[in-house]
């Protein structure tokens, strides 16, 4: 009997498009890839169609089932695209796919928003509820966020900044103050000591419209681009931009703000590599931070802002330097690769913490300054399974943290400790999007 082969190709976070072939002589698991009988005799062999399995389970389609999916192959593609765009392009600061949509009648809902073997977490609630939600981070009194959010819902059509008063609720029937205007692209939000001003990245300059994302390339291999009208901005709560902070030739984005309010640090092109930076709170002493070739990014400071965490690519062999600097003379990088990395603030005492392979990323420094919490898929069989993983300073104790099987990452503790933010696709509802959640933090 013919039987139909699926091959579940992934590239890490972009990843080949799934394809299925009608094949015989192969057993129904084999090798790790999955097989699935299909008794319809009109089907020839070689035909293809694009389909993604709910939690990797058999699968028998009739013809008319065949149909249904072949009809709804494009909407699938789409968003998986889309949400990985979001997932890493936005995410230049620390720069997912969701299976739980609408593919089929059977698929089980998913209206999780705790999972039981979350034993660090307790009172988990849901923030908001679609569109695109990421990066939110505590002002210093705790009482609010500021995040980015892609929502055509509140007329944000590419990554804008927003803020939000934590005793309100949850933003499920209330938009939250846009700060950034609708203009350009932005990311990389923070507070200001104070609270009453925000930093953020923003391609304004630029112009007004979104900037267009990398076009499709011909090799199937995911990209994300490092705009070069990226400028660090400072604005008041009601969106007016007060000072153009941090500006050079080219990119200049990720920026957070030491705990201790006196520093911050930012990634910039301006050396003609993606380094780290610091300077002071009003921009000035500006100091190269980090010096290896490779994309260094998405850096926090430690509670006493003695330490810095980071993650970076750090091509090695002569093929992955080439290809690393061949896609930055266009503004692009390939986040295949990445390892959660710590220095002091000045540069010094440079450790890889992580060696897991893969993409390891979004980290951030636990209350007590001895632990670092990141997002990865490194034990993932699909390349965009992300979970939230905790590891000691020296890349012992690896414990994993979330348990969603598509998306948790962004992570970010309260000041004082008790709370913890972050972006997940549980609870999704069959739906798209990717939405904030938080947490009372159980050490």
């Amino acid at each position: 009997m013919n039987k139909l082969y699926l091959s579940l190709s992934l590239f890490r976070f972009g990843y080949h498009l799934l394809q299925v072939d009608i094949r015989s002589g192969y057993n129904p698991v084999e090798n790790g890839i999955i097989h699935f009988n299909i008794s319809n005799p009109t089907v020839e062999k070689g035909f293809k169609i694009l389909w993604f399995p709910a939690n990797n389970a058999y699968f028998c389609p009739t013809q008319n089932q065949s149909n249904y999916l072949i009809q709804n192959m494009k909407k699938t593609i789409y968003y998986f695209a889309g949400v990985l765009f979001f997932a890493f392009g936005l995410n230049a600061c620390n720069n997912a796919t969701n299976p739980h949509q609408k593919s089929t009648p059977a698929l089980t809902p998913d209206t999780t928003v705790h999972y039981p073997q979350e034993k660090h977490l307790a009172n988990v609630k849901q923030l908001t509820f679609g569109g695109a939600n990421a990066e939110a981070y505590f002002s210093f009194n705790d009482k609010m966020i500021v995040f980015q959010a892609t929502n055509k819902a509140w007329g944000s059509h590419c990554d804008q900044i927003y803020y939000f008063h934590l005793a309100d609720g949850n933003m499920k029937d209330t938009i939250p103050t846009l700060l950034s205007n609708g203009l350009g692209r932005t990311t990389c939000s923070y507070f200001l000591p104070g609270d009453t001003t925000i930093l953020y990245a923003s391609t304004r300059a630029g112009g007004d419209a979104c900037p267009p994302v990398p076009k499709k390339r011909s090799d199937g291999k995911y990209v994300w681009p490092v705009y070069e009208d990226f400028d660090i901005y400072v604005a008041n709560l009601k969106g007016e931009i007060i000072d153009t902070l941090i500006k050079s030739p080219g990119y200049d984005a990720e920026a957070t703000v030491s705990p201790q309010g006196d520093k911050i640090v930012f990634t910039s092109d301006r050396s003609g590599d993606l380094e780290l930076y610091t300077c002071d709170i009003d921009g000035s002493n500006v100091h190269q931070v980090t010096h290896q070739l490779g994309y260094d990014g998405g850096a926090f400071f430690s509670p006493d802002g003695k330490m810095l965490v980071f993650r970076s690519s750090r091509p090695k062999t002569p093929e992955a330097i080439k290809t690393y600097k061949d896609l930055l003379k266009q503004h692009l990088v390939m986040p295949t690769k990445m390892e959660i990395y710590t220095c002091n603030v000045d540069g010094s005492n440079l450790k890889q913490v992580t060696h897991l392979g893969k993409a390891n990323w979004a980290p951030f420094f636990t209350p007590d300054g001895k632990h670092i919490i990141f997002s990865s898929n490194y034990a993932g069989t699909r390349g965009f399974d992300f979970n939230l993983y905790m590891v000691d300073l020296d890349g012992t104790g690896l414990e994993r943290i979330t348990y969603d099987n598509t998306f948790d990452a962004f992570p970010m503790f309260s000041f004082d400790g008790k709370k913890l933010i972050f972006s997940s696709s549980r609870n999704n509802r069959n739906q798209h999007g990717i939405n904030l959640f938080i947490a009372d933090w159980k050490p």
